[in-house]
């Protein structure tokens, strides 16, 4: 594991109207690791993700990725960085099928996205590249599916897939667990695990067994500020981090 860091935040605030949303959080993700970011409900973690993403603009601080200060940049350039990000509700096109969703990611990846007045057979080129990511992700028994056909956790799987075709440099996932069943989480940690093999992946995660499992360094927040940070071990023993829980699992 190298100490390099790939993103780094430094006296990140936003304020909405008077409204502290995030205070002064400082963060250091390091190149070839999982961290987390979790918290009570309503602690910043998703202000912080829409910071990082520059869905808001920042009150005060600044965002480093890779050593270069990208504050002030907009989506589209983030995204040209490498750093990718899902959400919590899946984003998938629900009337194309699984691996017409993924070319059309890899189509955007080389810039061909506008291209509405292309023909079908304009993107076969991607068709090999296209089930190489579904197999890595599970889903190429799917892949002449229609996406709204899917069940909701091997949608979240399609999702997944979908922003790796991207290949990102830092993958940012939020909530990639929400609302599955055991068996659907299991596989998503699986898949997380394998995607952070080759990649820097910072997400937010409500599962604290899916945390613990696959998290290199985990940061808490609460109201808007850095509680505790380190390895799960430490920051589950750490009493601070208790009370905000009171004793619950919800992130």
């Amino acid at each position: 594991m190298t100490t390099e860091l790939i993103l780094e935040t430094r006296g990140l605030t936003k304020e909405f109207r008077g409204f502290v949303a995030v205070r002064d959080v400082n963060l250091q993700v390091r190149r070839g690791t999982v961290h987390a970011l979790i918290g009570p409900n309503g602690a910043g973690k998703t202000t912080v993700f829409n910071l990082l993403t520059k869905f808001h603009i920042p009150t005060a601080g600044a965002i480093l990725f890779n050593g270069a200060d990208i504050t002030a940049e907009r989506p589209a350039q983030i995204a040209r960085r490498g750093i990718v990000r899902s959400f919590q509700i899946s984003a998938v096109f629900p009337e194309l099928t699984v691996l017409e969703n993924v070319k059309v990611a890899l189509q955007r990846a080389e810039g061909a996205d506008y291209r509405f007045w292309q023909s079908l057979s304009a993107m076969q080129h991607l068709d090999a590249r296209a089930m190489a990511l579904l197999e890595d992700v599970g889903l190429a028994v799917y892949a002449s599916a229609l996406a709204r056909d899917l069940p909701y956790g091997r949608k979240r799987t399609l999702e997944i897939a979908t922003t790796l075709a991207l290949d990102p440099e830092l993958l940012l996932l939020d909530e990639p667990t929400q609302g599955m069943g055991h068996e659907d989480v299991d596989r998503i940690k699986d898949l997380i695990k394998k995607v952070a093999a080759s990649r820097t992946v910072l997400m937010v995660e409500h599962n604290m067994k899916v945390v613990a499992d696959i998290s290199d360094t985990i940061t808490v927040l609460q109201r808007g500020q850095v509680l505790a940070e380190g390895p799960y071990a430490q920051v589950a023993a750490d009493p601070a981090v208790r009370t905000a829980y009171m004793g619950t699992e919800d992130a």
